[in-house]
């Protein structure tokens, strides 16, 4: 709950910085201009600091708090522009080790500013990935998802996963039950990423317009349910 004024609190929160992937414009920062908590919400905000410099932020809960199953909510209100790319993602917290995409990706919300009216979900392993054309995930038809605030969330079981837009179940995942990382890594702890990109690989695809620049992406909440022992 994002109920004071500040940075967001780094008992939760730590930062990605810099030109981190997907050659994305926009270089991360963890300055209080690109996020910052106020009125309820923590906001992170893409600027046009110059002619060809944007900044944004990606917060992280990597080294401070980790997943393994259960829900995972996320209450938000995304920016829409042409060359915006709002997510909120997990990692495995084994990324350093084992690399992409062996560690899992579990993509709880996507949504690029070419393509306004669909948001997407998806999953990445070593079997099913984007870079292969393999990867799982689907994509659900919103008018206007930027207009409103939105619950993005996953429920993560040791045998599949629902993925929800508000109360509309559109995307499940289940385990194969091969006890083949290769194809469900998702049995090990993962952290938790809010992301502004602005243009890169998919963000970018019909082009970017920095003249609709500053844009905000509002979260409300992140929530996280377990069923008891």
């Amino acid at each position: 709950e994002f109920e004071y004024t500040g940075k967001p609190d780094e008992t939760f929160w730590g930062y990605e910085l810099g030109y981190v992937r997907n050659n994305e414009l926009q270089y991360y920062t963890d300055q209080i201009q690109n996020v910052k908590v106020e009125n309820g919400y923590c906001t992170i905000q893409a600027i046009l600091e110059a002619e060809d410099s944007i900044t944004s932020a990606s917060i992280n809960t990597l080294n401070k708090i980790d997943f393994l199953y259960g829900r995972i909510e996320v209450r938000a209100k995304i920016p829409s522009a042409l060359g915006s790319w709002p997510a909120i993602w997990m990692l495995g917290t084994n990324k350093s080790e084992t690399g992409w995409p062996a560690c899992g990706e579990i993509d709880i919300l996507e949504h690029v500013g070419f393509d306004t009216d669909k948001i997407h979900d998806n999953i990445h392993t070593k079997a099913y990935n984007h870079v292969l054309g393999t990867n799982k995930g689907n994509t659900i038809a919103v008018t206007d998802p930027w207009a409103e605030f939105h619950v993005y969330a996953v429920e993560w079981y040791e045998d599949h996963m629902d993925f929800f837009f508000d109360d509309s179940l559109y995307f499940s995942f289940r385990n194969d039950m091969a006890g083949n990382n290769d194809t469900w890594p998702f049995d090990k702890p993962h952290y938790l990423l809010i992301n502004l990109a602005y243009g890169g690989g998919w963000g970018g695809q019909q082009g970017v317009d920095t003249s609709l620049l500053p844009l905000k992406y509002e979260i409300d909440y992140v929530r996280y349910y377990q069923k008891p022992a």
